[in-house]
């Protein structure tokens, strides 16, 4: 054979053995998954603060990986239990049965806590604050499904909020969350009998005593931040009964560690515990096996309530919160290692601008007060009785038991109900339970939130939703979230690391998206109730 066809040989082969090597390190999946979400974050955050982040924490998850522009959550309600559930189930409360933080049981006629669960007691504290469960989650996370395919791998869940880590940690996993009364981070044995013995000397190191300790300043001088409004508002709820810098924890007269979810030491707090459960349950070590750590910060929420998203203290918030993510960031890369780990970042909620703020720029906005009288109401109509068994949380639960016995038309009073409803000043939305069983889950608009948001066991016989711009309080300070519009809907998706593409898109995407290309990249089952989709783009083939 001739030299020149030999070499030409010699380099096909090697450009086929390469090729494969290339194809099989980019099919390997990573060690470690990390989730962060981070509670009430805006996708305008992104935007607004961009500027002022440093090269390693944001900025750096954006440069590198791939960051869906256009990402909403495709249901109503906005908050944190459905949220969290949501990116980690890849559905919506329709099949996850998530449908609030909290709700009314027409079963046992009480209201229930999302996470809440007597059956199971705290491990931890000597409270009732880990009497918790996801057990009213109805199907399974990317993370069960991880455990389902690989029992050895290690799923941990840990936040300042108990739901921000029991539902992303699953029904297979572990949470761990923070407790205000004793500083200290707990669990249910539902999970533990005992606290690892790592928690426990974390819990040890007393973190909570030395940030109550301090001042929270300003991260730079304050005439720089631009982005915000002006410290002194009359829009802010305040912390320590002031509403301008710096604010001196050591002046509180509250003897617990519950003011420390109100500042930015929430978050260094979580990230000294994230840090901590990396190396002491060497998360991403084995390369046999994918392990998953959930991280949750709820100090941003906290904060976002009490100052509303044009204020200093959320900005200054989000520059510390973007140390807190570099920070966590140079710890996997030195414990696992650049190029064997995966990380998405998102948030469970937005939030909605004071309204009081709007109405002074003569944007329509306001404030619901009072209950509805939805019970004086049919009284009028239908004569004395206890028609309404509930009324909370956009939905209106009606007395069916009594309907029966004076046998009137439940569906002919909800369609009254609807009209009722949509005479009240700042109500925009309303809607049958008839009309929203009847609709596809793929409807388009408001009412295909509500659809995506509608349980058939759970939800009430009514939903409705405020107009823009309002919201259900008498108090003009502060703010909050759970509605069906852009700025509660509209947050950032960053998939980062291996496996996962660099680039960009303004291609309308939905939250419920995150979990079945988490699933596509560890080459798992999607989860049991899944509806999004694989977001092919995403990932590096």
């Amino acid at each position: 054979m001739r030299p020149e066809r030999i070499m030409i040989k010699y380099l096909l082969s090697l450009i086929f053995t390469l090729t494969c090597i290339i194809h099989t390190q980019a099919q390997e999946k990573p060690r470690l998954v990390v989730g962060i979400v981070v509670d009430q974050m805006r996708m305008d955050y992104i935007y607004r603060f961009q500027h002022r982040f440093g090269n390693d924490g944001f900025r750096r998850l954006i440069r590198e990986g791939y960051t869906l522009d256009n990402a909403h959550y495709n249901y109503v309600p906005t908050s944190t239990g459905p949220g969290h559930t949501s990116v980690y189930t890849g559905t919506t409360p329709a099949n996850h049965g998530v449908i609030g933080n909290s709700w009314y049981d027409k079963f046992i006629d009480k209201n229930v806590y999302c996470a809440g669960d007597e059956n199971y007691n705290t491990v931890g504290a000597d409270d009732d604050n880990g009497q918790m469960s996801p057990h009213r989650m109805l199907t399974t996370t990317f993370t069960d499904q991880l455990r389902l395919a690989l029992p050895e791998s290690k799923v941990i869940g840990i936040s300042i909020k108990d739901r921000g880590a029991i539902f992303p940690a699953g029904h297979l996993g572990l949470a761990y969350w923070y407790d205000p009364s004793s500083g200290d981070f707990i669990t249910s044995d539902y999970y533990h009998s005992e606290l690892p013995k790592w928690v426990e000397r974390f819990n040890k190191r007393r973190f909570p005593v030395k940030y109550m300790r301090q001042t929270w300043k300003t991260l730079e001088p304050i005439n720089t931040y631009e982005a915000s409004g002006p410290d002194e508002s009359p829009y802010e709820q305040g912390l320590l009964g002031k509403t301008t810098f710096p604010y001196d924890l050591s002046k509180s007269d509250d003897k617990s560690f519950g003011l420390l979810n109100s500042t930015p030491f929430g978050n260094d707090l979580l990230t000294e515990l994230a840090i901590t459960a990396i190396e002491e349950e060497k998360l991403g070590q084995d390369d046999e096996r994918t392990d998953v750590l959930a991280v949750s910060f709820s100090s941003t929420d906290y904060i976002g309530h009490n100052f509303g998203p044009r204020s200093v203290e959320v900005e200054d918030t989000y520059l510390r919160l973007d140390q807190n993510i570099a920070q966590l960031l140079r710890t996997l890369d030195d414990e696992v290692g650049p190029g064997n780990y995966t990380v998405f970042l998102t948030a469970d909620h937005g939030v909605a601008d004071v309204p009081k703020y709007l109405m002074d720029q003569s944007v329509p906005a306001g404030y619901l007060q009072g209950n509805l009288e939805v019970n004086e109401y049919l009284t009028a109509q239908l004569g004395e009785g206890n028609w309404v068994r509930n009324v909370s949380f956009g939905q209106i639960f009606l007395n069916h038991e009594l309907f029966e016995e004076k046998n009137i038309s439940i569906s002919e009073t909800c369609n009254k109900l609807v009209t009722y409803l949509l005479k009240k000043d700042g109500i925009g939305y309303a809607w049958t339970a008839d009309n929203l069983m009847r609709s596809s889950f793929d409807e388009q608009g408001i009412k295909g939130l509500f659809v995506r948001g509608y349980n058939l066991e759970r939800s009430g016989d009514v939903a409705f939703s405020l107009e823009p711009g309002w919201l259900w309080s008498s108090n003009e300070r502060g703010t909050s979230h759970g509605s069906a519009f852009n700025y509660d809907t509209h947050v950032p998706v960053i998939f980062f690391g291996k496996n996962v593409r660099q680039g960009r898109t303004a291609i309308y995407h939905t939250i419920t998206d995150i979990a079945p290309t988490i699933s596509a990249i560890l080459s798992i089952t999607l989860p049991n109730g899944a509806t999004g989709e694989v977001l092919e783009e995403v990932i590096q083939r």
